[in-house]
């Protein structure tokens, strides 16, 4: 049976507490990935539509001062693009998730994840500046893969990672990206009564151990080797292709 703030035992308030300190390092560090860790641990602990809506409101407001600085280095030729996008096409995605079979859907999105993994790994770059309809493509590919099972990221992290892009640059243009994303999940979140004043009591205690590994996280990437940023990515994209694959579904869920 889900919790809600008003039952929630030591143990689950330390559980929780202890995922968001780790998922704000990890997005103060890479600029995405914060998700991955989080929300498997809260969907299973909270109600989904609470989990998720106190999350992104909670990444929205504490994440801001790394948005307000990627927005001056990132480059928005490319942004935009995958923005418009990935708005769109989410609509796609939840279109196919409620009409086609979700088990091949899944192994679908394992196997396109699981490929941008080896083309990374494998030391491909895309030398040439992105194009916006590229960028948009991606964007499409990111929207389709949210709205089917809320795994946008790989997409357009590889596509950033893969360009002759410095490492500043694609983490930028990852937390912007996201930034704007978000806002539109925003929106539907709202006009579905997502929050509620339980997600407003989950915030109260969330906070503060989600700003502390945003900040820590953010000052480690200021510090670490270029090369440490990519493994870290490469290491979010695997975990990401890890949880969809249908067949663990037994160990990992």
């Amino acid at each position: 049976m889900f919790q809600i703030f008003d039952s929630f035992d030591p143990t689950i308030v330390a559980v929780l507490s202890l995922a968001l300190f780790v998922a704000g390092c990890v997005r103060g560090f890479a600029g995405f990935g914060a998700g991955m860790i989080y929300m498997p641990i809260a969907t299973s602990l909270l109600y989904p539509p609470m989990a998720a809506a106190g999350f992104l409101f909670l990444d929205m407001v504490i994440a801001l001062p790394l948005v307000t600085k990627a927005v001056k280095i990132c480059d928005w030729r490319t942004i935009i693009p995958a923005v418009v996008a990935s708005v769109i096409f989410v609509h796609a995605g939840t279109w196919f998730l409620a009409n086609a079979d979700v088990l091949v859907l899944r192994w679908v999105i394992f196997g396109i994840v699981a490929s941008l993994l080896v083309l990374l790994l494998s030391g491909w770059r895309y030398h040439r500046r992105p194009t916006s309809s590229i960028s948009f493509g991606v964007g499409a590919v990111a929207g389709v893969l949210g709205g089917v099972s809320q795994v946008s990221g790989p997409p357009v992290v590889a596509f950033w990672l893969s360009s002759a892009s410095e490492t500043a640059v694609v983490r930028a243009n990852l937390i912007v990206f996201f930034a704007l994303a978000g806002v539109g999940s925003m929106v539907a979140y709202v006009l579905n009564g997502f929050y509620t004043l339980d997600v407003w009591r989950f915030l109260v205690f969330a906070a503060p151990a989600y700003a502390l590994g945003l900040f820590l996280g953010s000052k480690g990437f200021g510090r670490a080797n270029p090369k440490f940023y990519r493994w870290i990515a490469y290491t979010l994209i695997a975990i990401s292709a890890i949880t969809s694959m249908p067949a663990l579904d037994g160990l990992i869920r």
